[in-house]
Parts: C-alpha cells; sequence; structure tokens
C-alpha cells in the first residue's frame, strides 16, 4: 500500500494546526462581537447562539480531513448564526470549506456548493432588510467568489502539473526504448554483417577448402553466441527489477580490441589506435557504438580493406576517426547505422562527418565533448 513521504504528512499536519489558529481567531473574534453585543437581535434562544458562535470554527479546522462535511457543517452552522444576529461571521465560515471544495473536488460538485452558499447569502441578507443590504451581499459574494476561483485555479494548476510529470514520464520511458533500440540495432547489424560475410566464405570454400570453411563456421558460431548475449544483456533491461548488480557492465574503451579482432575475422585489416584510458561511463559506450557501427560499414560495403581506427582524446572532447581505403559506396539515403552515430554525436552536441575521402576509401568522424 502507498504511504505518503513524512516531509508530506508533516506539511499536512502544520496545515491542519494552522487551520486550528483560523477557527480559533474565527471564534474569538465571533464571540468577542457577541458579548459586546455587536450582533443583531436574533430569533434563537441565547444559548443556541453562543453554540452557533463556538461551534462555527469547527468546519474550517477540519475542512482538510473532511471536506465534504465540513462544507456540510459549516452551512448549518451558519444558518444558526444568520438566526441569531451573526450574519456576517458566515462569509468568511463558509469561504475556507468552499476554497477546500474547489480545489480537491470536481467542478460538477464544488460549483452547485458555491451557488448554494450565494443563495444563503442573498437570502439572510433579504430575511434582516436593512440600508446596507447591497454591500453586505456585495461583500459576501466577493469573498465567496473569490475562495471559489482561488481553489478552482489552484486544482488546475495541480492537474497542469500531474499532466506534465506525466508527459516527462512518457518522454523518458520513449528515450529509453530509442536508447534501446539503437544498442539492439548496433548488435545485430555488427553481429550479422560478420555472419553474413563468414558464412559466404564457408559456401564457396566448402567444398575446396573444408578447413578454411570450418574456420569460418567456428567465427559464426563465436559471433552469434556473443551476439545473443549481449541481446540478453540489453533486454535485461526491461526485465529487470533494477538491480544494476545482475547486468554485465557497458561496452567501453576496453571492448573495442574484440570488436577490432572481430573485423579481422571478416577479412578487414584494422589498426585499432587508442590514446585515451577512461572516459565518462555514457561516453565510453556511445564511442564504442560508433566503432562498432562504423567497423560494420566497412565490412558490409568496403571489405576486404585495410582499416584505421583512432580514439583519441584532448581539452575536453574524444575525437573518433574510423577510415578506410576500400571502395565507397555514394549516393541513395545513408544508412540507420550512419542515423544512429549521427544521433548519439547530437546528444553531446558533438560533431559529425560521415563522406568518401579524396584519396580514396571511405572516412567517419565523431567529435563528442564531454567536459
Amino acid at each position: 500500500m502507498h504511504r505518503p513521504p513524512l516531509a508530506a504528512k508533516l506539511r499536512r499536519h502544520h496545515l491542519i494546526a494552522l487551520d486550528c489558529l483560523v477557527a480559533a481567531v474565527l471564534v474569538l473574534v465571533g464571540v468577542a462581537n457577541l458579548a459586546a453585543g455587536a450582533w443583531e437581535p436574533g430569533h434563537l434562544p441565547a444559548w443556541l447562539t453562543w453554540f452557533a458562535a463556538f461551534a462555527i470554527g469547527v468546519p474550517v479546522a477540519l475542512r482538510r480531513v473532511w471536506p465534504r462535511q465540513a462544507f456540510a457543517a459549516a452551512l448549518a452552522i451558519s444558518v444558526l448564526c444568520a438566526l441569531g444576529g451573526g450574519a456576517w461571521v458566515t462569509y468568511f465560515a463558509l469561504a475556507l470549506p468552499v476554497y477546500t471544495l474547489a480545489l480537491g473536488e470536481s467542478r460538477r460538485l464544488s460549483l452547485p456548493a458555491l451557488l448554494i452558499t450565494l443563495a444563503f447569502t442573498l437570502a439572510v441578507n433579504l430575511a434582516t432588510p436593512s440600508t446596507g443590504i447591497l454591500g453586505a451581499v456585495g461583500l459576501g459574494w466577493t469573498v465567496l467568489c473569490s475562495a471559489w476561483l482561488i481553489g478552482r485555479a489552484a486544482n488546475e494548476r495541480r492537474h497542469y502539473l500531474a499532466l506534465s510529470a506525466e508527459q516527462r514520464t512518457r518522454e523518458a520511458v520513449t528515450g529509453e526504448r530509442l536508447r534501446i533500440a539503437r544498442e539492439l540495432h548496433d548488435v545485430v547489424a555488427h553481429s550479422l554483417s560478420l555472419v553474413t560475410v563468414k558464412a559466404s566464405v564457408a559456401h564457396h570454400l566448402a567444398d575446396e577448402d573444408p578447413a578454411q570453411a570450418k574456420t569460418a563456421l567456428g567465427v559464426i558460431e563465436h559471433t552469434a553466441r556473443e551476439a545473443l548475449t549481449e541481446m540478453r544483456q540489453i533486454l535485461g533491461v526491461l526485465r529487470s527489477n533494477g538491480d544494476a548488480g545482475e547486468l554485465a557492465p557497458a561496452p567501453g574503451l576496453a571492448g573495442l580490441g574484440e570488436l577490432a579482432e572481430r573485423a579481422r575475422m571478416a577479412g578487414v585489416d584494422v589498426a585499432l589506435e587508442v590514446s585515451a584510458e577512461t572516459l565518462p561511463e555514457g561516453v565510453e559506450v556511445s564511442v564504442y557504438r560508433i566503432v562498432q557501427e562504423a567497423l560494420t560499414n566497412v565490412v558490409k560495403h568496403a571489405g576486404p580493406a585495410k582499416c584505421r581506427v583512432g580514439v583519441g582524446v584532448g581539452e575536453g572532447v574524444v575525437r573518433v576517426e574510423v577510415t578506410n581505403d576500400g571502395p565507397s559506396v555514394t549516393g541513395g539515403n545513408p544508412g540507420h547505422g550512419l542515423i544512429g552515430i549521427r544521433e548519439r554525436v547530437s546528444l553531446y552536441d558533438g560533431a559529425f562527418r560521415a563522406g568518401p575521402r579524396p584519396e580514396g576509401g571511405f572516412a567517419v568522424t565523431a567529435v563528442l565533448p564531454y567536459e
């Protein structure tokens, strides 16, 4: 069962204590005026008039605990006060319960409550005609309508804040799903590219060179197992209960050597140069995925070729450069891999470039600020 936090309980207790103080002030003012004879001669026994003067503060003190019951009680006691000659006290005694209803209840309930109090105010002043009837009715209606409008405004603000929080939650969930989708794309695209290349080698060499074909099948098995393991780790984030200790560490700079080795198995001669040692975890994951996607493109479109992977750090930025001397593919729309790299770079307000090199081949360059 959900329980409100201690801070919320304390704040509520403080507000209830403040209501009790306001109720006490209202009672003191009413009783003092009654004792001084400021109330108009009423139609109730004296003891009942005194009871109403003391009881008028009870609904105000309990309006946060039982808002509907407090409003009904305030209305009933206000009738007694009006019959006892202290109609003016009822304006303020009703205003706070009306505010509470407008704040916490729907318009369908709070608006009729306001109309009832307005009708009550008008009826009380018409029953005791005097020269200041318009002023009295105007004062009562101003107090009650102001209380209702302030309560509705606060209610709408709460509703807006709740919708904003829900919207931020949906955006966070959508962002997390997109991140996981990019991770899955990187894993599947990289591993299936290697599997496809090696499967093609095994198919062509099955009869001529069985040993080489067997080696290619071993690479396929190894790559497929690693891909399945990494996919389970990524999808485990969706199924976990927040226990990060059961999940494998996120890929980073330490895994670049293994990426290069996989590309070599697919026929790409990779020269790896990494001058960085440690980076923030999110930046390391992005660097790893950028290199992974760039090597996947080399295997798919340029292999067999010579490829250079450089990762360097300087002045608060990390620079990733992947170049190859294979045939460059131009024209057409950029693949999902390059789009994914661009999105990762944009998360850090970095710079990204991908295109053919003047001397031949293709180059992918990404610069990610991290300080």
